[in-house]
């Protein structure tokens, strides 16, 4: 027991890291480590009433619609039913908050939320953030000080290290799994928003999401939240969001409710080979920029179109998602260091991590009216803007928020997230201009719009 105490204790510099050399310590139990990390994780059962529609067969019959009509064809019967769900969570204060998936509790009426020792409370949601898919909750267990799981910095891991899982698969219980981390920075999972992984091999199954994964000191590295998987059950690949993710979104939420991303205000693609023989690289490695907000951090710490980023302080950036990831998980008002190649010779600027301003201010607005757009919600493309709904940050115009049901606008195909380019030739930079274009009469429209990068034209007569 002495040995497994060094072990369970040991820094987590990775000079202090070693594999087990005697049987003896190949015979050491997770057992102590599972004993104090288990009761800080938590089931999570959800409960929400959604309502179908369904049509009757007899509608269908002419014997029937002979006696009571043809309007009953259009008739939909209305059913309720209660959905129930199940999750994992992990109590990360003494207060009762609670780190858990967004997707676990989204859209839920009811949330109850079950400790190891089998007491219930329900809980209510602090916030909610579909972009990380992480969710924050909280319960009232008086003045008791409920068992919590401490942070560990995510950035310390290595492809090898020892892990746990722990969390509720298949609504059978609290269940522990073991495994290794398999690997690290993964970008191209296409979960969420931002994607940046751990993975491990750490048996994960339905029903873990949300749950812990720790490290060999016991502490908090990541929250459980996907499987690769043809046929819903664990083939050894989980993915995990890195505690620095956590602990950003947790902060943003238990503290005003919203959280504030820092924005890089550049935009550019991954270095292919093809990319990197063209501007003489060696191999690929890195962003390359090619664009510029102007008078956003980017351009005032001096980064230029043609730049490839290679760094962000001691951490290599190979894609897109990486550098969102190093600049979002940075407090607001630090300065980084950021690595560089500009005209094959490497540099390093200084970089002010900042909130994305919203300029100019949204003006958010209702259009009426007879013409296409009726019954759309638009509003300013700010930074600001963009990185609420999840666009491109450097994105500008007058963009789609909402659109009413039923209105002319649905009926025409437009969507929430279309960028207004031109209305009948017109540019459309605001929505007040929009609103003049669109109080003009016209015979046909003439409309341009850029969804996802593409522009699509739409002629439609009056």
């Amino acid at each position: 027991m002495i040995m497994l105490t060094a072990v369970l204790l040991a820094s987590p510099a990775h000079a202090h890291k070693r594999v087990p050399e005697t049987q003896t310590e190949i015979k050491l139990s997770f057992a102590p480590l599972v004993r104090t990390a288990a009761p800080a994780v938590v089931n999570i059962f959800t409960r929400k009433t959604v309502t179908t529609r369904s049509f009757s067969p007899l509608f269908d019959d002419p014997f029937f619609r002979r006696f009571f009509g043809d309007q009953f064809r259009s008739g939909k019967r209305s059913r309720k039913k209660v959905q129930n769900s199940l999750g994992s969570g992990v109590i990360v204060k003494a207060d009762g908050t609670i780190i858990t998936n967004h997707h676990v509790i989204k859209g839920a009426d009811e949330i109850t939320v079950v400790l190891s020792d089998r007491r219930e409370f329900d809980a209510k949601i602090i916030g909610s953030d579909g972009r990380t898919d992480l969710a924050v909750l909280k319960i009232n267990a008086g003045r008791e000080k409920l068992p919590f799981l401490a942070f560990r910095d995510s950035d310390d891991l290595e492809v090898g290290d020892l892990v746990l899982a722990i969390g509720n698969p298949f609504g059978v219980g609290q269940t522990v799994t073991s495994g290794i981390v398999s690997a690290l920075a993964r970008t191209q999972v296409g979960i969420n928003d931002l994607n940046f992984f751990i993975q491990t091999d750490a048996a994960i199954n339905p029903g873990n999401s949300g749950g812990a994964l720790i490290t060999m000191d016991g502490k908090l590295v990541g929250i459980n939240s996907a499987i690769y998987s043809k046929g819903g059950g664990s083939v050894g690949i989980g993915f995990a969001i890195p505690t620095n993710m956590v602990r950003t979104v947790l902060l943003g939420l238990t503290g005003g409710g919203r959280i504030v991303r820092p924005w890089i205000g550049a935009e550019g693609q991954g270095v292919n080979s093809d990319i990197a023989a063209s501007i003489g690289m060696k191999r690929p490695v890195g962003i390359l920029i090619n664009g510029v907000y102007p008078k956003g951090p980017a351009n005032r710490a001096g980064i230029k179109v043609g730049d490839v980023i290679i760094g962000v302080r001691n951490h290599d950036v190979n894609d897109t998602e990486s550098l969102r990831f190093r600049i979002a998980t940075s407090p607001i008002g630090q300065t980084l260091k950021i690595k560089l190649i500009r005209r094959g010779k490497v540099r390093f600027v200084n970089f002010p991590v900042e909130a994305p301003p919203e300029k100019p201010k949204i003006n958010k607005t209702e259009l009426s009216g007879y013409n296409p757009l009726q019954g759309v919600t638009v509003g300013n493309l700010s930074p600001a803007l963009s990185d609420q709904i999840g666009m491109n940050l450097l994105s500008r115009g007058v963009v789609i928020l909402e659109i009413r049901r039923g209105s002319a606008s649905q009926r025409f195909g437009f969507k929430p997230r279309d960028i207004v380019k031109e209305v009948n030739g017109d540019e459309i930079r605001t929505v007040g201009q929009l609103q003049r274009v669109l109080s003009q009469k016209s015979k046909q429209w003439n409309i341009s719009i850029n969804r996802n990068g593409k522009t699509l034209l739409m002629a439609i007569n009056r």
